[in-house]
């Protein structure tokens, strides 16, 4: 399978590529593309967090970390007074970073559901709500942001699944199928677990018709095409 440098270069070159090429073509800001290439870049190395030793989980669990702590302190600033808020802070990125990351590996095998369109999905989704109601970002750029996300995504699993064929030997890796795949047929209850947490994320998400004119309305194809011919005549 590809090494961490492997995936998390192609799927930052992927993302900054997507992202200049959509604001050429007008589909976003300069300032709203660089979280669409972060998102991107971010979800080149998700499908990894279920691998123990990796750089991948020791990078995902320190971002969430962080992301939890702001998220406790913004929630409990008005309650508690610096001490006390300093102590929260700090027990809530331990707690993430260590206890939940433990947890997290003891819980989960390599290449198992989270190497998965379906876990792609659910973290795109999980994407899309907390733009909204967390960032407050537009219904248009939360669909979008999730879009990223699960494009890293799939990136990783393409590169995965490429890795497992050898071309010399013109052979097939025992590896081979076990990362771009629907769902993790060896634990359906993993499978249904994730598709009733997706189903209940469905209310937080915003209307699917922003998603359906997004993609019938503007044309994202040809708006990408004619960004990415005035980015290669700017080179």
């Amino acid at each position: 399978m590809a090494n961490f440098r492997t995936h998390i270069t192609v799927a930052a070159f992927a993302g900054g590529i997507v992202a200049a090429a959509g604001w050429q073509g007008g589909l976003w800001s300069l300032a709203e593309g660089v979280p669409l290439a972060s998102l991107t870049t971010f979800g080149g190395i998700l499908p990894d967090i279920d691998s123990d030793n990796s750089r991948a989980i020791r990078i995902l669990f320190t971002l969430f970390a962080v992301l939890a702590t702001m998220a406790c302190v913004l929630l409990l600033q008005d309650r508690l007074l610096a001490g006390p808020l300093m102590m929260a802070g700090g027990a809530t990125y331990l707690g993430v970073r260590y206890v939940a990351s433990a947890i997290f590996k003891r819980f989960t095998v390599h290449r198992g559901i989270w190497h998965s369109l379906l876990a792609s999905l659910l973290c795109s989704l999980g994407v899309t709500a907390a733009s909204l109601h967390v960032l407050g970002q537009s219904e248009e750029q939360a669909w979008w942001q999730g879009a990223a996300l699960l494009f890293g995504a799939m990136i990783h699993l393409l590169l995965d699944e490429m890795y497992s064929v050898d071309m010399v030997g013109a052979r097939l890796k025992r590896s081979f199928g076990t990362a771009f795949k629907l769902f993790d047929y060896r634990e359906p209850g993993n499978s249904l677990a994730m598709v009733a947490v997706i189903a209940a994320m469905t209310p937080w998400l915003p209307p699917l018709s922003v998603l359906v004119d997004i993609m019938h309305l503007q044309g994202p194809l040809s708006v990408f095409g004619a960004g990415l011919s005035r980015l290669m005549a700017g080179v």
